[in-house]
């Protein structure tokens, strides 16, 4: 369960990541590029942030996560000076993948394809014997 001063922070540290990477995107002139921060989770001593993000094209998600991991430091840096009147100590920033999308994607893909897990309960990957 969340503190009312956990989900304000989650809140400001969406907002605020999630602009400075459109803009830094933006600045780069980087086309067919979507990046989404779809939730962030804050510890309770405040002192480590998850941030999930949605990455469109997929494809190139994997690299964008690990250049961000690599960076964190710096968008942690940049995160401080926006936000420096707001909070005293920015938490360490955690970056993960958001696969959510593409886990309805497949589950829509099996529900409309030939081999409907609903149907036939031994299409799926758990039923299958080794």
């Amino acid at each position: 369960m969340e503190s009312p001063r956990q989900k304000k922070i989650a809140a400001l540290l969406q907002l605020e990541i999630a602009q400075l990477l459109q803009g830094a995107v933006r600045q780069e002139g980087v086309s067919n590029l979507i990046l989404s921060v779809t939730k962030v989770n804050v510890t309770v001593d405040l002192s480590i942030a998850k941030i999930y993000l949605s990455v469109f094209p997929q494809k190139q998600a994997e690299d964008i996560i690990t250049n961000l991991t690599d960076n964190a430091f710096q968008v942690k840096h940049d995160l401080a000076k926006l936000l420096k009147n707001q909070l005293r100590k920015v938490p360490e920033l955690v970056f993960y993948l958001d696969d959510s999308l593409d886990y309805i994607e497949n589950i829509d893909r099996a529900l409309k394809g030939e081999d409907n897990p609903i149907i036939d309960r031994d299409s799926l990957e758990k039923r299958k014997k080794k």
